[in-house]
């Protein structure tokens, strides 16, 4: 077994900076800080956030030299190092039954078929962990370093059954770490994919009931249905979730509301907008989302958009030229009926022609019916000859994040030749979708977000 301590390559020095003139270069390792091996950025970060520091660093010929340094509390070094992380992700060791990678088909992007469990990513990016990869030390360090809030993907608090469903022998004996977590007070968020069926019904108020214990250090609770493509073949026989289904879910959701706030003051748990447009429900006015803390897991889009939207449209000077402009927009069939309101409020007040279509997903399946899970492919076949006006409009969450790519690695480009139309892509914000609407300038609408997901959809709306 190889003991040596992990060193990590400096592949660039910030110029003027503490490093810079201890003249530290690229292509030097770092070895130690304080005395102690670092394993990634989260150790560096915290190790290094101190007026006296000492580093020891390899240089590229292999001697060892140390540096005792005295700055300020906040000052960085200056170092920069090969990936974020200055480690590897850590993969997904759980074949979950509902696991929506294991449904791509094949032949896309390498990266869309890599799954993470990793506790660093759910601290930076927001990415949901099951816990299932951990060990004591893992909790120890994550309590250490004061990393929250930490997103748990609990699914169920039965034991057998989070075994079952996660297909991981240790499943059900880490749900353990989540009271390690509370009593250090970790804040923390869980999601509940919902599978009818299985984790549903009495099984959810078990489970809704158990994580009330850790309230409010776990802050929040969202249940979301399992997205089933048509690329189920050989996997658990699911049942998508129906509109009855999803009555009683929210049901049982809402009741816990009301439960959790006169005890703790917070709603605390919150149905998706998937489960309130499969229930054919309103969606929940916006107090009752407690500051919308998981947006990205599709719970609470769709009122943010429409106070936001209605306070700019309401608020807004006429931004004239407005009668003659004639644009589309495209959707999933989830938002459709919300983007055609606020499309019929802008012509409404300002005039103009907004034709709204509604994208069927041909390419995952007509089950999957949110934006962020579009493909170029199906925007081409079902826009392609429409006369699609002056431009089409295009919700940041159909691209790869950060890109110009939609899930297929259709370009915007090749969308825009397909279609003989300028694309504009509209930020997920109700000031973004006036702007765009009224033909005036965006900001970058790029999101930096971490490709994949645990389990289902992180992409709704």
């Amino acid at each position: 077994m190889n003991n040596m301590p992990k060193t990590h390559l400096i592949v660039g020095v910030e110029k003027h900076s503490i490093a810079h003139k201890l003249h530290i270069k690229a292509g030097d390792k770092v070895v130690s800080v304080n005395g102690e091996a670092i394993n990634d950025i989260f150790d560096y970060r915290f190790l290094i956030a101190d007026e006296f520091v000492t580093l020891e660093i390899e240089k590229s010929g292999g001697k060892k030299e140390i540096y005792d340094i005295e700055k300020n509390y906040e000052d960085d070094l200056g170092l920069e190092f090969g990936t974020s992380l200055m480690d590897e992700y850590h993969s997904c060791s759980n074949r979950c039954i509902f696991c929506f990678i294991d449904q791509m088909p094949p032949g896309m992007r390498e990266t869309l078929y890599f799954k993470d469990d990793d506790s660093r990513l759910s601290f930076l990016q927001g990415n949901y962990i099951t816990l299932t990869n951990m060990n004591d030390s893992d909790i120890d360090r994550i309590i250490r370093y004061r990393m929250e809030p930490i997103n748990i993907s609990v699914h169920t608090t039965d034991p057998d059954l989070r075994v079952s469903m996660l297909h991981n022998r240790r499943a059900g004996e880490v749900l353990g770490y989540i009271k390690r977590l509370a009593d250090a007070e970790i804040v923390m968020n869980a999601q509940i994919v919902m599978c009818k069926g299985i984790n549903d019904g009495e099984k959810l108020e078990r489970t809704l009931a158990d994580l009330m214990e850790y309230a409010p250090v776990l802050q929040s609770v969202s249940v979301v249905p399992a997205g089933l493509t048509k690329f189920r073949e050989k996997l658990y026989p699911l049942k998508p979730v129906d509109r009855q289904s999803a009555l009683q879910t929210i049901e049982i959701i809402e009741r816990f509301q009301k439960r959790a706030m006169k005890k703790h003051g917070i709603h605390f748990c919150h149905a998706s907008d998937e489960l309130y447009l499969l229930a054919g429900l309103e969606m929940p006015e916006e107090e009752r989302y407690d500051g919308y803390m998981q947006l990205e897991n599709g719970v609470g889009m769709l009122r943010l958009l429409e106070e936001e939207y209605t306070s700019v449209l309401n608020e807004s000077e006429d931004p004239g030229c407005i009668s003659e402009r004639h644009i589309s927009l495209a959707c999933g069939h989830s938002a459709y009926a919300y983007i055609r309101k606020f499309a019929d409020m802008f012509v409404q007040r300002y005039g103009g022609r907004i034709d709204v279509y509604e994208i069927r997903n041909d390419f995952f399946g007509e089950t999957i019916t949110v934006s962020g899970l579009i493909c170029g492919c199906d925007l081409i076949a079902q826009l392609k000859g429409k006369d699609l006006g002056d431009e089409l409009l295009i919700p940041v969450n159909m691209l790869r994040a950060g890109e110009e790519y939609f899930l297929d690695d259709i370009t915007i480009s090749q969308l825009e030749s397909e279609t003989g139309t300028k694309i504009t892509v509209v930020p997920g914000s109700g000031e973004g979708l006036f702007r765009a609407l009224a033909g005036l300038e965006i900001k970058d609408y790029r999101r930096q977000i971490y490709e994949q997901t645990d389990s289902g959809d992180s992409r709704q709306a």
